[in-house]
């Protein structure tokens, strides 16, 4: 998971589902059941043309993070809820994301 990710995940699992979430998501971190992975140098410029490239959608930083490290990783598949940014994106190594659930 791009490291990027986590305060947002945090926030929204804080916020929509309680702070026992919020902690229960920190502690798999602690216990190395997720890991963050850091924003490589190379993903930067990436994450730069997907969000101007994607400027009259709402394509963020973070989301275009997501696609950045995919990329980079060779990943076909992303879990999210928010199938409406990331069904637009046309991803540079597969013909589009398989969007889990």
């Amino acid at each position: 998971m791009p490291i990027l990710v986590v305060a947002e995940v945090a926030y929204l699992l804080g916020s929509r589902l309680g702070v026992d979430s919020e902690v229960r998501f920190l502690g798999d971190f602690a216990a190395g059941n997720l890991i963050g992975e850091p924003v490589a140098a190379g993903d930067w410029l990436r994450i730069a043309e997907l969000v101007g490239r994607h400027r009259g959608r709402p394509l963020g930083t973070v989301d275009a993070s997501v696609v950045a490290e995919a990329e980079r990783l060779q990943v076909a598949q992303i879990a999210t809820l928010d199938h409406r940014h990331f069904g637009v994106v046309r991803p540079a190594h597969v013909t589009a994301f398989e969007l889990l659930p």
